[in-house]
């Protein structure tokens, strides 16, 4: 419980991947699907408490969806946004390497969350610094859902604040990472001839053979 809200959750430290927080995107290939903002935050199994709220978060939502869109009855098998990053996806492929020992949740929003620094909660950060494998705790909220047949309790986003940076995830290298070692070694200038400029070899004087056509008077070389 977060702010005196029993579906909602203010976590520790995670760390993020999937950043989809400057502009909305829509999730699959359904072109009439609504744009979301959506992240997927990855919380260390250690992190018990945060777990613990978690799960009661869920719980609540489950007993408010029960009786206002359920009818009732709750679905035996109800599907949550939380999953084990040591295990499999739905699809039986292994979550990423960066999963392991931790819970991973997914987050979306129709309205474009409010990304800070913790050094400074009253101004949001430039898109350049916002990026998947940074750190941050991250305001989200549990509900109920019946649409198309399939019931369930998702996961609202609410905002973020930036605690530290991270390595990025998804193959990117940084500037940085890409020129350490290099930068102010002078590079030849390749445009100015020297006498280290490369000359090609002239080719070997042609000597004609006997018997050889000339493929320009059509007679032989030697008649």
């Amino acid at each position: 419980m977060y702010n005196n809200i029993a579906t909602r959750v203010l976590t520790g430290e995670v760390r993020l991947s999937y950043c989809n927080l400057v502009q909305p995107r829509v999730n699959g290939t359904d072109s009439s699907a609504i744009p979301k903002y959506s992240v997927t935050l990855l919380i260390p199994k250690t992190d018990v408490a945060v777990k613990q709220n978690i799960d009661m978060s869920i719980e609540a939502a489950a007993t408010d969806a029960q009786g206002k869109l359920w009818n009732g009855v709750r679905p035996p098998v109800m599907p949550i946004p939380v999953h084990d990053g040591d295990g499999v996806r739905e699809s039986g492929a292994p979550y990423g390497e960066e999963c392991r020992g931790h819970w991973v949740l997914t987050a979306s929003s129709k309205q474009k969350p409010q990304v800070v620094h913790q050094s400074d909660i009253n101004t949001e950060l430039l898109p350049q610094d916002i990026y998947s494998g940074m750190y941050a705790r991250v305001t989200i909220n549990f509900f109920g859902y019946n649409s198309n047949g399939k019931k369930g309790v998702g996961c609202g986003l609410g905002n973020i604040m930036k605690t530290r940076e991270g390595e990025p995830l998804g193959g990117g290298a940084s500037a940085a990472t890409d020129f350490a070692g290099i930068a102010g070694v002078a590079v030849p200038n390749y445009s100015t001839p020297s006498a280290g400029v490369y000359t090609p070899a002239p080719p070997p004087p042609f000597t004609p053979q006997p018997g050889v056509i000339n493929p320009i008077t059509g007679q032989p070389y030697y008649g």
